[in-house]
């Protein structure tokens, strides 16, 4: 008995504590796993702030901000809340910060236009309830130096007069982004993506960004026992440091997982991509101008290709599927033997724009 408890265990722990990469990054660089949108029961949410942390560690995932609604407080009778910090407070006592990064926030809520906002690296969430001026608590957000994100742009919801799912700039929102007031957007938030609110990012430089906006449990909302996951921003940073983090949102340094898809803007991606989806020539198969290659893919996500070169395939079709963390083999028809070879191909499930997906070239010696 004493031995299979044990067992039982070492089994836990080994689950608890998966340390498994979703991404290869960039040489030099980290690849942060972040959700910048979470709720507890300090606000509309479902759960202890410390349930948040817990679930972020059993994901692997390395940043969360808890941001819980400033002016929308439907539990304030059974949990009073006069101090609006206290649900991060309580969820960074609960883990060491090597562990699991969490950062202060809270989320801004307005009716739109101008919406919902979430302000995150801030000092004091009280400050930023200040009743009448709907812009006061993100121009506040700022003063504390705080990375400011306009959040589901897309929403659908009869009250807010938006029912299209379409992402539109108001000219409230035009002036807070010249202003320099907003500096990221959700394109993704639970389980909607907006190709219209990604395309608003890269006109206007702003972060790219898609989070779970979790009310409920992770693990029932996106199936995380089943191979599920909730949406991710990944923020390309060079330590794990806050300072180092807070820097790359600025600049605009993320691309965002959400469901099989993955979204950002190219300079961004491509490097991703480059480190995730490796080619390797098995040469030439006997006396034949049918060149054998090796396709590994280092990440999490399957990839979608559609061949766009000049060559056909001695056993597939133009349209490839490379399964997460796995290989296989394709044969070419060169025609002649060649030393070098390049393969363009479109990446269908990687977006970088509105209708636009990622072509990339994959150069390689036979």
């Amino acid at each position: 008995m004493k031995i299979k408890y044990l067992l039982l265990l070492i089994s836990f722990s080994l689950f608890s504590q998966n340390t498994s990469k979703f991404f290869e990054a960039p040489n030099g660089l980290l690849l942060l796993g972040a959700d910048l949108h979470t709720h507890t029961v300090f606000s509309d949410g479902m759960v202890w702030p410390t349930i948040r942390a817990q679930e972020a560690l059993r994901e692997s995932i390395e940043i969360i901000a808890i941001t819980d609604h400033l002016e929308y407080q439907p539990k304030k009778e059974d949990i009073p809340n006069p101090d609006l910090n206290r649900s991060y407070v309580i969820a960074k006592k609960s883990v060491d910060e090597k562990d699991l990064i969490i950062l202060k926030g809270s989320e801004i809520t307005r009716h739109m236009p101008p919406g919902h906002f979430n302000a995150i690296f801030i000092n004091d969430a009280n400050k930023l309830l200040i009743e009448g001026d709907s812009l006061a608590g993100i121009i506040e957000a700022n003063n504390q130096g705080a990375f400011v994100f306009w959040n589901h742009p897309h929403w659908t919801n009869k009250s807010e007069g938006r029912m299209d799912g379409i992402a539109k700039l108001d000219p409230v929102h035009e002036e807070l982004i010249s202003n320099n007031l907003v500096h990221g957007l959700e394109v993704a938030n639970e389980d909607t993506y907006s190709e219209e609110a990604l395309e608003i990012a890269i006109n206007n430089n702003l972060t790219v960004l898609g989070n779970s906006d979790i009310h409920g449990l992770v693990d029932w909302d996106f199936d995380i026992p089943n191979g599920g996951h909730r949406p991710l921003t990944f923020v390309i940073t060079k330590d794990n440091s806050q300072g180092s983090i807070k820097e790359s949102l600025f600049k605009g340094h993320t691309f965002v997982w959400f469901k099989d898809l993955l979204i950002g803007k190219e300079e961004n991606i491509k490097p991703i991509i480059e480190s995730n989806i490796k080619f390797r020539s098995n040469g030439y198969i006997g006396e034949t101008t049918v060149l054998e290659l090796e396709i590994s893919n280092l990440s999490s996500v399957p990839f979608s290709l559609e061949y766009q070169g000049e060559y056909t395939f001695h056993k597939n079709s133009k349209f490839l599927k490379i399964l997460p963390n796995s290989s296989f083999k394709i044969q070419i028809k060169t025609l002649s033997k060649v030393e070098t070879i390049s393969l363009p191909f479109n990446i269908l499930n990687v977006v970088t724009g509105l209708r636009r997906s990622l072509t990339f070239d994959f150069d390689l010696k036979i």
